[in-house]
């Protein structure tokens, strides 16, 4: 019973705080635009909730009837207004979350799965406490910014939304006073009134240097802060358990990179002149952020030399100083932190400007900055004021050794097609007459490897290159010169797109070694080569590949000067539109084991780079769960994982969910490493099993989507597809060519149309198929096998678990209405019947297996959410084919327009990761 009243309690909690933003939204629309208006959104509210509750026929009907009936304008405010709950939703949702964490860590409860706490707990729990100094000198954690158009969100628009977040933050944090909470009270309304007044929608389409800089804001409100704390909140755990660790300080394992600004695959506005825009951005962000932490810690450093000694390393600094105040003479920390000052800023104007070599005074490396603060943090050490040592200094030293002068190390990307015309074109200047496009895989290894042992380059002075070539060498001459600028970490990976053969890893290395990135004697590389293996046939080709390449001497003696680490990225998103989300899980997880085999083989490390998105169908879900669901050997202390579109704002927008975010994915590497063989590994009828699921998968899978004739009409008329491409929510175009083809057209786009009719196709069709399958020649005993590999093992059970989720977010009614866009009513009958029977074999499938009565049964909270927010968003979706219909018969105005585009905005807010 006191278990069920706290429960209640919490909910109520949430609810509050829903009400109110929802009364505080009414209250603004009610002022802007009258009472009949309120009352016609009203209406539409209660029914909606009404008809999701009691799934009555006639609320249903009535529901629709007004939707139908509404004008361009009405169904604008509707938009807008449903819109804006759902990211009003979403913060309460998010603030919830940080009100009961916090409420756990003050009631003394036990860690919870993925803190710091718990992980540290387990590994001492387990005798591994002797691997972790080896763990934290090899480790690598990288959340890594991506540019993906997947947040149709402008950064006004989330501005007014972390307004409003603090405020709620700050009923919780204390306790207000009448006159405090009628204060609170007013500054939401006035947030509330403002978030209804910014425009929801882009007027141009964004550039790369607007990606870049929305990109950045994020290590404004969380990164700069949650990083270094994270460290030190680590470091802490460590110590209470073992006092060996008092005082150590961790090595950087842990950096957040991005490729916006480098990844042109696709993109032909990142340019040489963006890549060098991205990085001075940059450092200036960073610089930025290191000189107001000056000012502050100078302003608390105020220790007199009478009453707190300091070394003569420290008085050194201060007397290089140009610090003549009488009233700091006698306050030798100040003053050697106004000198660090002032060299930073000489270092931060070096930064800005052309010049290659720092002026005198600025500091020519981040180093050199570190070490004038490992000065003042020694000397504080050494005359007993560790507790100043520990304060805001710490988390400026820890930012300089993550962040150095660049910020995030920013990915190199590009197509591999690309690169073979380029190196065709290289060699046939150099070489008149050979025809390197037209030789075979053994006979391009063979000269590419001839031409990285010499010294003579290919590019010659006297000749002239086509613009693709002129751009692509740009581009690595740009990379030579950020690395005098910044440093080698500003730029340190190249990650191939497409990558099918060993040619293709050498084809960069050519690249690099005409740029000077590259040096052959002895061989010496300054960047990683990435390889990306994305479809199913090229994540199946990829270990032997990867076999290839260790086998060649100069590819290992490449290596070498890498410290035998090679990363491979493994492409989540093009894999499951190429064979499903079945078979993509399944063929992922099973490179991940081959190359785990080869790796060991040849004595090289793995680093494995996860190409995820936000929705299931492009690898999204829980990081906590899919990097535990990793096969043993998969993670190996080393990690990178995207983080693309809207994920980045869901994670990382609010500092406090950003920190729990960060350290989900530090505590999940550390169990995955250290823990790894306490997890048993499937049997072989489970392998086969699986084998056997992920082959009938992809079966259904492809003959629906590229074997059935017309499904690329009825794709493009069922969906918003169209129209998504016309939105200004990111600098690439939605296909790599000018075609409808699925092929061509980007896994991004693809995921996002099929979540806002509602389908959610790509995280779950096949696999009622398979099961049906799979079970039909001995249902009892292959269905309580299939029971079984739910329970115990973690790939299966993360598989399923995302299924359930994304399930639970579809709706087959909903579907329905986008499907009767389709002109051909034989096309349209035909295809959305395969669609519906095969959604009815997969909850029936999931159900069976997992034992839930209803979709999401094991998962309360994610049940609760869409309870909250599902009423908000069907009323969006019926808008948003009604609109679809007058916009294709011919209704071009403003307001059919932007209310279509709206409500793309508000089902994808609704749904959070649904790209």
């Amino acid at each position: 019973m006191i278990h069920e009243e706290a429960h209640h309690f919490k909910e109520e909690l949430l609810g509050r705080d829903i009400r109110q933003l929802g009364r505080l939204l009414g209250d603004t629309i009610r002022a802007r635009h009258g009472d009949q208006v309120f009352e016609s959104i009203e209406s539409i509210r209660k029914l909606s909730i009404g008809f999701r509750r009691d799934q009555d026929q006639a609320t249903h009907d009535e529901l629709h009837a007004k939707l139908d009936g509404m004008s361009s304008d009405e169904a604008t405010h509707l938009i807008r207004a449903f819109s804006y709950f759902s990211l009003l939703a979403n913060i309460a949702e998010d603030q919830h979350h940080i009100r009961r964490t916090h409420a756990h860590v003050a009631a003394g409860s036990a860690p919870k799965k993925g803190s710091i706490a718990r992980a540290v707990d387990c590994v001492f729990e387990a005798g591994r406490s002797a691997q972790l100094p080896a763990f934290f000198e090899h480790a690598c954690v990288s959340p890594v910014f991506t540019a993906h158009p997947t947040e149709v969100q402008r950064k006004s628009i989330l501005n007014c939304q972390m307004a409003i977040a603090r405020l709620i933050g700050d009923r919780d944090r204390m306790q207000l006073s009448p006159e405090e909470e009628r204060d609170n009270d007013e500054a939401l309304g006035r947030g509330i009134f403002t978030l209804w007044q910014t425009r929801l929608l882009r007027p141009a389409k964004l550039s790369v240097m607007d990606e870049v800089e929305n990109g950045l804001s994020f290590f404004d409100s969380t990164i700069f802060s949650s990083l270094p704390r994270l460290y030190g909140a680590l470091e802490d755990a460590l110590a209470e358990k073992d006092s060996a660790w008092t005082d150590v300080e961790l090595p950087p394992f842990m950096k957040v990179g991005s490729w916006i600004g480098g990844d042109r695959d696709g993109n032909p506005f990142v340019t040489a002149d963006i890549l060098r825009a991205t990085l001075k951005t940059q450092a200036a962000q960073v610089l930025d952020f290191y000189l107001d932490e000056l000012r502050k810690l100078a302003s608390q450093l105020s220790l007199s030399q009478s009453l707190c000694g300091c070394s003569d390393a420290l008085r050194a600094i201060a007397a290089r100083a140009a610090d003549d105040s009488a009233h700091r003479l006698d306050e030798p920390y100040r003053r050697a932190l106004y000198g660090i000052r002032s060299r930073l800023a000489a270092t931060r104007d070096w930064l800005r400007s052309d010049l290659l070599q720092a002026g005198a005074g600025a500091y020519a490396s981040s180093a050199e900055l570190l070490a004038d603060l490992d000065a003042v943090h020694q000397s504080l050490l050494a005359h007993g004021a560790r507790q100043l040592a520990r304060g805001r200094l710490r988390q400026l030293r820890r930012a300089v050794k993550l962040f150095g002068f660049s910020l995030a190390p920013v990915d190199l990307r590009q197509n591999a097609d690309v690169h073979e015309r380029v190196v065709a074109e290289l060699l046939a200047r150099a070489r008149p007459g050979l025809d390197y496009l037209g030789m075979d895989e053994d006979q391009r290894s063979t000269l590419l490897l001839e031409e990285l042992k010499g010294r003579r380059p290919l590019l010659s002075m006297f000749e002239h290159y086509c613009a693709e070539t002129e751009s692509e060498l740009a581009i690595l001459r740009e990379v030579k010169s950020a690395h005098a600028r910044y440093g080698r970490e500003s730029v340190s990976n190249y990650i191939i797109s497409k990558a099918a053969s060993v040619s293709d890893l050498l084809e960069v290395a050519l690249l690099m070694k005409e740029s000077g990135l590259l040096r052959p004697a002895p061989v010496a590389a300054d960047l990683n080569i990435i390889p990306l293996f994305e479809t199913i046939d090229d994540l199946r080709a990829g270990p032997a590949i990867m076999s290839r390449a260790f086998g060649l001497p100069p590819y290992l003696a490449l290596l070498q000067s890498r410290g035998m680490v090679q990363e491979v990225m493994l492409g989540y998103s093009d894999s499951n539109k190429d064979g499903g989300y079945v078979t993509s899980g399944w063929e992922l997880h099973k490179a991940e084991l081959e190359l785990v085999e080869v790796f060991g083989r040849h004595g090289v490390k793995l680093q494995l780079f996860h190409g995820r998105g936000g929705s299931v169908g492009r690898g999204g879900g829980p990081s906590y769960e899919a990097i535990l669901a990793q096969p043993a050997g998969a993670v190996q202390g080393r990690i990178r994982l995207t983080e693309q579109g809207e994920v980045i704002t869901a994670k990382y927008a609010n500092p406090e969910v950003g920190r729990r975010n960060l350290e989900v994915l530090v505590a999940a590497t550390m169990e995955a490493t250290l823990l790894s063989h306490d997890v048993p590994e499937p049997c072989a009828d489970q392998v086969d099993a699986m084998e056997s699921l992920s082959a009938e998968a992809l079966r259904a899978y492809r003959s629906l989507v590229y074997e059935t004739a017309g499904f690329e009409t009825y794709f493009w008329e069922s969906t918003v597809i169209s129209e998504i491409a016309a939105l200004n929510i990111g600098s690439r175009p939605a296909s790599r060519k000018k075609s409808r083809s699925i092929d061509d057209l980007r896994a991004i786009p693809w995921v996002l149309s099929w979540a806002q009719c509602r389908l959610m196709l790509p995280g779950w069709y096949g696999f009622g198929t398979a099961v049906e399958c799979f079970v039909r020649e001995a249902p009892a005993e292959r269905l309580a096998l299939l029971r079984t590999m739910y329970r115990e093992w973690p790939f299966f059970t993360t598989l399923l678990s995302n299924m359930d989720m994304v399930l639970a977010k579809s709706d087959i009614a909903i579907a329905s209405r986008y499907a009767e866009l389709v002109s051909d009513e034989a096309l349209r009958t035909g295809i959305f019947g395969a669609i519906s029977a095969e959604h009815a074999r997969t909850v029936a499938a999931l159900r069976q297996i997992t034992g839930q009565d209803e979709l999401l049964g094991a998962n309360v909270p994610m049940q609760r959410s869409l309870r909250n927010r599902l009423p908000y968003i069907d009323p969006l979706n019926h808008l948003q084919v009604e609109l679809l219909r007058r916009y294709r018969d011919g209704a071009n105005d403003e307001s059919t327009r932007s209310g279509l585009h709206m409500s793309i905005n508000g089902v994808a807010a609704g749904l959070r990761n649904s790209g």
